[in-house]
């Protein structure tokens, strides 16, 4: 009787394919390899407060979470904040250092495996990633045909500014959008000045309804459909958390 059992046991796991034991927990974020504003000399990052506070919430909620950049391997990260005991936690964590340090390239990502998507903000993610087409491929298979989740916090907005569906409408439009408006940017900063886009704008012209709050570090995220997007580093955690009560809904 227990060999029947366990032969019974192993066929089951043969004809079960392997991405539908994946796809309700594993989140692939989406990082930048860029380390200068534009062109210039002045050093950017990724936001690790915006890495770790979305991955302790779902590390937490039993998510397999992977990273991936434009060109794979390591990543730079900074904005760090050694007095936040979340950020503090994961600066000695071995293993999420390790996959920081050895981000999947897009040709390595198994689309099927995924239902999410969440984009990291810093200055470095208005360079490399938005213009990625591998990346933004990615993104519309897992939102389109995986019925996936697109998330995104603060300047990792800017991944989102090109995503197009099938039916070939920006995926944002005539959705609620926030991200890091303008009224918070130092307009006249040499650092803006690289940047290639206003996400705000953008966002805009293309048929979304950007909307922020008027207070910084305010937890300000708008929810419209299978898309959460957050204003800045303090609705990170809130962001994962919509995330997945979407991804439990749609199971």
């Amino acid at each position: 009787m227990q060999k029947i059992i366990l032969l019974f046991h192993l066929a089951f796991l043969l004809i079960t394919p392997k991405s539908e034991s994946l796809l309700h927990n594993k989140i692939l974020f989406v990082v930048s390899n860029q380390q200068t504003y534009g062109k210039s000399t002045l050093k950017t990052s990724n936001h690790f407060g915006e890495i770790v506070y979305a991955y302790d919430v779902f590390v937490k909620a039993g998510y397999k979470i992977d990273f991936v950049s434009p060109k794979g391997g390591s990543i730079t990260f900074g904005y760090l904040n050694k007095t936040n005991p979340i950020q503090e936690k994961y600066l000695n964590n071995t293993k999420l250092l390790n996959k920081l340090k050895n981000t999947l390239s897009p040709e390595k990502v198994e689309v099927s495996n995924y239902k999410a998507l969440y984009y990291v903000g810093g200055g470095a993610a208005m360079f490399g990633v938005p213009e990625n087409k591998p990346i933004q491929k990615i993104a519309i298979k897992v939102y389109d045909e995986n019925n996936g989740v697109i998330s995104a916090v603060c300047h990792g907005i800017a991944g989102i500014v090109n995503l197009k569906t099938k039916g070939g409408n920006y995926l944002y439009n005539q959705k609620q959008v926030s991200g890091y408006p303008d009224i918070f940017e130092n307009l006249t900063s040499e650092k803006y000045k690289t940047f290639p886009f206003s996400i705000e704008k953008l966002i805009k012209q293309r048929g979304g309804h950007f909307t922020y709050s008027n207070k910084r570090r305010d937890n300000y995220f708008v929810t419209d459909g299978r898309l959460v997007t957050g204003q800045d580093p303090s609705a990170s955690a809130s962001v994962a958390q919509e995330v997945i009560k979407l991804l439990q809904k749609n199971k």
